[in-house]
């Protein structure tokens, strides 16, 4: 069977696998659980997805899925939204996850009309960044130390006119 990725809304019981991979991608500066729990009991402003993948490969060839591979979270307001997350597992990178990710949370904040998207980025993640140009965002701002304990700036982007490029067709 083929590889085959689902996203989908995250749920309460996605937060195990969640952590898990929070915590290979992030170990220095992870949220907690108790992070996840709060952002999703914020039903009226967030929006998290998972990635799920189906099917035999050569890291798990005894079961066809699904495996979290993937997640994104963002925070929407009014007219505005922010990028809070967005995480693939290193073995899956490359792929166009993290495109796919990201697409679906622009989509969202067209949905709820937030026309400009913000976001912070480790300056030592070049992927990230480049990832993120390919969709509009430019380099609005930079906080220095924002990222602990390892003390990493973070560059902030903004894109701007989301709903004309995600929102949908008429």
């Amino acid at each position: 069977m083929p590889l085959r990725t689902v996203l989908r809304p995250m749920r309460w019981w996605d937060l195990p696998a969640v952590t898990v991979l929070e915590y290979t991608v992030f170990p220095e500066d992870a949220w907690s659980v108790g992070m996840f729990w709060s952002e999703l009991a914020e039903v009226a402003t967030r929006y998290y997805l998972v990635a799920e993948e189906f099917g035999a490969d050569a890291a798990h060839p005894d079961r066809d899925g699904p495996r979290l591979v993937g997640y994104a979270g963002l925070l929407a307001g009014i007219g505005e939204a922010e990028v809070q997350t967005i995480a693939v597992d290193p073995g899956r990178r490359g792929r166009g996850l993290g495109r796919a990710l990201l697409t679906e949370l622009l989509r969202e904040a067209a949905r709820r009309q937030c026309d400009d998207v913000v976001l912070e980025v480790r300056v030592d993640n070049p992927p990230a960044q480049q990832l993120y140009r390919e969709f509009g965002f430019v380099q609005v701002g930079l906080r220095r130390g924002y990222y602990q304990p390892a003390n990493v700036d973070a560059l902030v982007m903004r894109a701007s006119g989301v709903i004309e490029r995600f929102g949908e067709e008429d």
